[in-house]
């Protein structure tokens, strides 16, 4: 089943995962890091691509050998059943009301930042976020893809630049000897870090929409993540050369102040400029993996469905007009009701986690060799990330536990994949 257009190749998808999993976090986890483990940051880094490699494996082989725009509920469907599958599609679709207005809080406070924008204008650069993304989803996946293959060079160049203007070289980096680091603070970095590497979920739902899933998904989402990887620890070092980070500082405005310091306060808005298309990035690629999620669940009950329609240029243009109208509700609520930025973000991470979990269990119940080991990995990595966060996944559990009572039981036959 897949009506979608099969246009992506090995570039555009480099640029869709590393856009996705750099969002917002680019600008504000590297302040982080450091400001919680100090020049320990710098080891973090590799430690976590270490560490999120058996998972984005995993993902990796099920992308490759099971692409469908169903994305973790399709793998979690063949795996678990088609009960198993909504639960698990309706749990994804439960960060809407969370996670979607936190990104549009942090993707209009650049503009705030940039330009001194008041409350109204806010919720205007929000709405105009939303039809942006609306008018880039009229086209096909392609377009979006070629759009954040610019979005990730300029986040690239704006790092390069920063080298270049500080005079930062590899060997000017001081790396703290590993007798000397601590094990809770890296710790304690490590679970904030984690989050950047969150999207290989969402970047799952494009694997159909590739000319060739088999060769080019895979090394895709492994190339997107080492160049994502790569630019994190870049802006780290960045930050601990110029000391930006801890005291009053904002995370969010560490690299900005950077480029302040070097280029002059005319380029503030520059960096902000690519702070928000970072941002937009991110929103882009989750609610266009939302649409297809939408998309291909009622394509599979009713075919004929509104939301199952496919645009001219076979997008899921109704799915996604679905799930913009969703947030933004979701986000005029969290605005009227004074949402914190935080209680959002802490919501939509548990659900992140624990949908990893349910994919990693997929994995080892669908893949063989290595791919399943990689699979028993990630699960007891996720595991322990759950453990982690403790009582902060107390959303995602119940939202888990009331689908898996509420949805009803349809009897249907799951999709064997061929040999």
């Amino acid at each position: 089943m897949s009506g979608l257009k099969q246009e992506l190749g090995l570039v555009q998808g480099v640029g869709l995962l590393s856009t996705s999993l750099l969002g917002t976090g680019v600008f504000a986890v590297p302040a982080l890091a450091a400001q919680i483990a100090d020049s320990g940051s710098l080891w973090a880094w590799p430690v976590l691509i270490i560490l999120v490699f058996p998972i984005a494996i995993a993902f990796a082989a099920l992308g490759r050998y099971f692409p469908n725009a169903g994305g973790a509920a399709h793998f979690v469907s063949l795996a678990f059943g088609p009960h198993m599958a909504r639960v698990t599609g309706w749990l994804f679709l439960s960060v809407i009301p969370v996670g979607l207005p936190a990104a549009l809080q942090i993707a209009s406070g650049f503009w705030q930042a940039a330009f001194g924008l008041e409350h109204s204008g806010l919720l205007l650069v929000q709405l105009g976020t939303l039809l942006a993304i609306l008018l880039l989803g009229m086209r096909s996946a392609g377009s979006s893809a070629n759009v954040q293959v610019i979005i990730a060079g300029l986040i690239v160049a704006m790092v390069v630049a920063i080298w270049w203007k500080g005079e930062i070289t590899p060997g000017s980096i001081q790396w703290p000897a590993l007798s000397s680091l601590s094990a809770s603070p890296m710790f304690s970095a490590l679970a904030v870090m984690f989050w950047c590497f969150v999207g290989l979920e969402a970047f799952a739902h494009l694997a159909a929409e590739f000319r060739n899933p088999e060769r080019d998904f895979p090394r895709a989402l492994l190339i997107g993540m080492l160049v994502a990887g790569g630019v994190y620890w870049s802006c780290t070092a960045a930050v601990l050369a110029f000391h930006s980070y801890g005291g009053e500082m904002a995370a969010s405005v560490s690299l900005p102040s950077i480029v302040v310091q070097l280029f002059g306060q005319h380029a503030l808005w520059v960096a902000c400029i690519i702070g928000y298309l970072a941002c937009f990035a991110s929103l882009n690629i989750y609610t266009q993996s939302f649409a297809r999620l939408v998309w291909s669940q009622t394509y599979e009950q009713k075919p004929k469905a509104w939301v199952a329609q496919l645009s001219r240029s076979r997008s899921p243009l109704n799915a996604l007009s679905l799930v913009l109208l969703c947030c933004l509700a979701s986000s005029l609520a969290a605005d009227y009701f004074s949402l914190a930025l935080d209680e959002l973000i802490v919501y939509a991470n548990g659900i992140f986690v624990f949908i990893y979990l349910l994919c990693m269990l997929s994995g080892c119940r669908l893949l063989k060799g290595s791919a399943r080991v990689m699979s028993f990995i990630g699960t007891a990595l996720c595991v322990l990330l759950l453990m982690m966060i403790g009582w902060k996944t107390l959303y995602a559990v119940v939202m888990f536990a009331l689908l898996w009572l509420i949805l009803p039981r349809r009897k249907h036959a799951s999709e064997v994949p061929a040999e």
